[in-house]
């Protein structure tokens, strides 16, 4: 009977991962099981349904800059496949991508869809066989050292190699075979959300954009800067995201509630936003200050902002004293408002937390625990910044388990 190899996960890891195996070791029998019936649900909606499928960023050092978790121990795997094999790997399938300013790289047709049928024929020309609707809940060795997994509906697969790649480790199900297997997991905490304010002056600026800002947490060391979005809900935009990973488990402490600080004009310092205003002042003394702000700030943002400096819709620059253009400035550098909870951002949902990666032979992606099995993807504690870091995490930790897996089963 021919080898078999069981991936377990329908998502970009899991994909990776049996394409890789199924060219690889010729002969072998490769089977992917999904729990669900949709196969690569986030490909399909990451990036607005673009699919931001890697970084621009190709030396291994930079691109771990972008992973709060995970990123050091990342460095061998991403010299071994990273953003400059991605690219490769999905030309010569005939997917062709694009880089964008800030770093992201898309499919130059700007839809999932072409990232998801590239997979799903790699899959089928490698003769990777696909299972829905199945989950595999534990994992044991049968008497002749083979591997056996159990269904959830109490059937079991006998196989030879098992890579686990189901995403994060969210769900009971999801936990169940690590630790059947003898790992622990460091608890998952949501990671990439957006921040919910009850700001009833913020309600009516949602679609601004501001870039670049500044957003800080007070009494911490966490701050980022780009752009930020407002939108009906509070704050959203990259910086928000970035700011929300780097601190995924010390906001998850304090059940997302905790201040925050945001400078519209990062650029500048409080003494030169203050001589800003003088100047403004002096050349536009008869108009209105809410109706005449600083640029490139929105209009909108702008009226918002004088009045919540405690200064009047009507009031006039030449009438504008010190004590309240103090209050101006200050309130263009260091707006503070109080975040009361987070937000899903749909296009990119990701967790921190998953298997530790000392439990894990990161040369190969198997377990130190058990061998024969194999780990990919978002279960490892590994997640990543915005911007096709954690989509790179996935193709990386797949294809090196996929090879490892298929070096040994050829060479069995």
């Amino acid at each position: 009977m021919p080898r078999h190899a069981v991936i377990i996960g329908g998502g970009a890891a899991g994909f990776f991962g049996a394409i890789r195996c199924a060219e690889s070791a010729t002969g072998t029998r490769v089977t992917l099981l999904e729990r669900s019936s949709a196969l690569l649900a986030k490909v399909r909606i990451s990036g607005g349904g673009r699919c931001n499928v890697t970084n621009v960023r190709t030396d291994p050092r930079e691109l771990a800059q972008g992973y709060p978790r995970g990123g050091r121990a990342l460095i061998g795997p991403l010299t071994r496949f990273g953003p400059r094999e991605t690219v490769a790997w999905f030309a010569a399938r005939g997917v062709e991508l694009k880089r964008e300013p800030d770093g992201r790289m898309f499919p130059v047709t700007d839809s999932s869809a072409t990232v998801i049928d590239c997979l799903l024929r790699a899959a089928r020309e490698a003769g990777v066989e696909i299972r829905t609707g199945l989950a595999a809940e534990s994992i044991a060795r049968d008497a002749d050292g083979g591997l056996l997994l159990r269904l959830s509906g109490g059937d079991t697969i006998a196989c030879d190699r098992v890579l686990f790649a189901p995403g994060g480790a969210r769900s009971e199900t999801a936990r169940a075979l690590p630790l059947s297997a003898g790992h622990t997991l460091e608890p998952p905490v949501p990671s990439l959300f957006t921040f919910q304010i009850e700001a009833p002056w913020l309600t009516g600026l949602s679609g601004l954009s501001v870039d670049p800002a500044e957003v800080r947490i007070p009494e911490t060391r966490l701050a980022e800067r780009g752009p930020i979005l407002l939108t009906h809900a509070g704050l959203s935009g990259p910086a928000i995201l970035r700011l929300s990973a780097w601190g995924a488990r010390i906001l998850h402490g304090r059940a997302y509630r905790f201040p925050v600080e945001i400078d519209w004009f990062p650029d500048r310092t409080l003494a030169q936003l203050d001589a800003a205003l003088i100047e403004i002042a002096a050349r536009h003394g008869a108009r209105r200050i809410a109706g005449t702000g600083l640029a490139p700030l929105p209009a909108r943002l702008w009226e918002q902002l004088v009045l919540q400096a405690g200064i009047a819709a009507d009031a006039r620059w030449s009438g504008l004293d010190r004590s309240a253009r103090g209050r101006l400035a200050e309130q263009l550098h260091r707006t503070r408002l109080d975040v009361v909870g987070r937000t899903l951002n749909k296009d990119e949902f990701v967790t921190c937390g998953g298997i530790p990666l000392g439990e894990v032979d990161l040369r190969t992606m198997e377990s130190r625990r058990f061998p024969g099995l194999y780990f990919a993807g978002e279960i490892l504690d590994i997640d990543g910044i915005t911007g096709g870091y954690n989509f790179q995490a996935a193709w990386t930790t797949g294809w090196i388990a996929g090879s490892a897996m298929a070096a040994t089963l050829a060479g069995a």
